[in-house]
Protein backbone atom coordinates (compact mmCIF):
# COMPACT_ATOMS: atom_id res chain seq x y z
CA UNK A 1 0.00 0.00 0.00
CA UNK A 2 2.63 2.66 1.24
CA UNK A 3 6.26 2.40 -0.68
CA UNK A 4 8.79 4.32 1.18
CA UNK A 5 11.76 5.61 -0.58
CA UNK A 6 14.82 5.72 1.52
CA UNK A 7 16.65 7.84 -1.01
CA UNK A 8 14.35 10.49 -1.41
CA UNK A 9 15.13 13.98 0.10
CA UNK A 10 11.62 13.94 1.29
CA UNK A 11 11.39 13.11 5.04
CA UNK A 12 9.64 9.59 5.22
CA UNK A 13 6.74 11.47 7.14
CA UNK A 14 6.28 13.60 3.80
CA UNK A 15 6.31 10.24 1.69
CA UNK A 16 3.75 8.70 3.88
CA UNK A 17 1.53 11.44 4.12
CA UNK A 18 1.90 11.88 0.31
CA UNK A 19 0.92 8.40 -0.45
CA UNK A 20 -2.13 8.61 1.21
CA UNK A 21 -3.00 12.06 0.17
CA UNK A 22 -3.18 10.01 -3.37
CA UNK A 23 -5.24 7.46 -2.12
CA UNK A 24 -7.77 9.44 -0.72
CA UNK A 25 -8.32 11.92 -3.28
CA UNK A 26 -8.33 8.96 -5.97
CA UNK A 27 -10.88 7.29 -4.18
CA UNK A 28 -8.93 4.22 -2.83
CA UNK A 29 -9.98 5.08 0.80
CA UNK A 30 -13.11 6.53 0.86
CA UNK A 31 -14.61 8.78 3.10
CA UNK A 32 -15.49 7.33 6.63
CA UNK A 33 -13.10 4.85 6.20
CA UNK A 34 -10.58 4.15 9.03
CA UNK A 35 -7.36 4.93 8.70
CA UNK A 36 -4.84 1.81 9.80
CA UNK A 37 -3.36 2.39 13.60
CA UNK A 38 0.00 4.00 13.83
CA UNK A 39 1.01 1.19 15.61
CA UNK A 40 0.24 -1.02 12.86
CA UNK A 41 1.60 0.86 10.12
CA UNK A 42 4.82 1.66 11.81
CA UNK A 43 5.39 -2.33 12.30
CA UNK A 44 4.20 -2.77 8.34
CA UNK A 45 6.44 -0.27 7.09
CA UNK A 46 9.22 -0.97 10.25
CA UNK A 47 9.60 2.69 10.98
CA UNK A 48 8.87 4.63 14.29
CA UNK A 49 5.49 4.96 15.37
CA UNK A 50 6.43 8.86 16.01
CA UNK A 51 7.19 8.73 12.18
CA UNK A 52 3.47 8.04 11.41
CA UNK A 53 2.47 9.60 13.80
CA UNK A 54 3.46 13.30 12.58
CA UNK A 55 2.16 11.99 8.55
CA UNK A 56 -1.12 12.04 10.19
CA UNK A 57 -1.49 14.75 12.04
CA UNK A 58 -0.37 16.51 8.60
CA UNK A 59 -3.31 15.16 7.10
CA UNK A 60 -5.01 16.04 9.55
CA UNK A 61 -4.29 19.69 9.62
CA UNK A 62 -4.85 19.12 5.43
CA UNK A 63 -8.16 18.37 6.18
CA UNK A 64 -7.81 15.04 4.52
CA UNK A 65 -8.31 12.59 8.02
CA UNK A 66 -9.99 13.34 11.13
CA UNK A 67 -9.35 11.89 14.55
CA UNK A 68 -12.34 10.06 16.71
CA UNK A 69 -10.95 10.11 20.68
CA UNK A 70 -10.42 6.40 21.46
CA UNK A 71 -11.35 4.64 17.96
CA UNK A 72 -8.34 6.21 15.39
CA UNK A 73 -8.55 8.08 12.67
CA UNK A 74 -10.96 8.23 9.47
CA UNK A 75 -10.98 9.79 5.93
CA UNK A 76 -12.54 12.80 5.61
CA UNK A 77 -15.23 14.09 2.96
CA UNK A 78 -12.39 15.51 0.58
CA UNK A 79 -14.38 16.80 -2.14
CA UNK A 80 -13.49 20.32 -1.76
CA UNK A 81 -10.00 19.37 -1.05
CA UNK A 82 -10.20 17.65 -4.55
CA UNK A 83 -11.85 20.41 -6.39
CA UNK A 84 -8.84 23.02 -5.10
CA UNK A 85 -6.53 20.43 -5.91
CA UNK A 86 -7.42 20.03 -9.69
CA UNK A 87 -7.87 24.07 -9.60
CA UNK A 88 -4.55 24.15 -8.96
CA UNK A 89 -2.97 21.62 -10.92
CA UNK A 90 -5.39 23.28 -13.98
CA UNK A 91 -3.77 26.58 -13.30
CA UNK A 92 -0.43 24.93 -13.16
CA UNK A 93 -0.92 23.47 -16.40
CA UNK A 94 -1.88 26.97 -17.97
CA UNK A 95 1.30 28.70 -16.78
CA UNK A 96 3.42 25.74 -18.25
CA UNK A 97 1.94 25.99 -21.92
CA UNK A 98 2.34 29.59 -21.51
CA UNK A 99 6.00 28.80 -21.07
CA UNK A 100 5.88 26.50 -23.63
CA UNK A 101 4.23 28.86 -26.50
CA UNK A 102 7.00 31.41 -25.79
CA UNK A 103 9.38 28.72 -26.07
CA UNK A 104 7.58 27.56 -29.79
CA UNK A 105 5.73 24.10 -28.44
CA UNK A 106 3.09 23.92 -31.08
CA UNK A 107 -0.30 22.35 -29.96
CA UNK A 108 0.08 18.97 -31.63
CA UNK A 109 2.91 18.52 -29.73
CA UNK A 110 0.93 19.45 -26.66
CA UNK A 111 -1.29 16.65 -27.89
CA UNK A 112 1.06 14.07 -28.57
CA UNK A 113 2.01 14.78 -25.14
CA UNK A 114 -1.70 14.16 -23.35
CA UNK A 115 -2.35 11.09 -25.55
CA UNK A 116 0.83 9.59 -24.54
CA UNK A 117 0.35 10.30 -20.82
CA UNK A 118 -3.26 9.54 -21.18
CA UNK A 119 -2.54 5.58 -22.63
CA UNK A 120 -0.55 5.17 -20.31
CA UNK A 121 -2.65 5.89 -17.44
CA UNK A 122 -4.90 3.32 -18.92
CA UNK A 123 -2.66 0.38 -18.35
CA UNK A 124 -2.57 0.98 -14.84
Amino acid sequence: MIAIDYQSKLPLYEQIAGHFQALILRGALPPGSQMPSVRSLAMELSINPNTIQKSFSLLEAQGYIYPVKGRGNYVADTTALAEREKQLLLEETEELIRRGRELGITRPEYNAVLDRLYREGETI
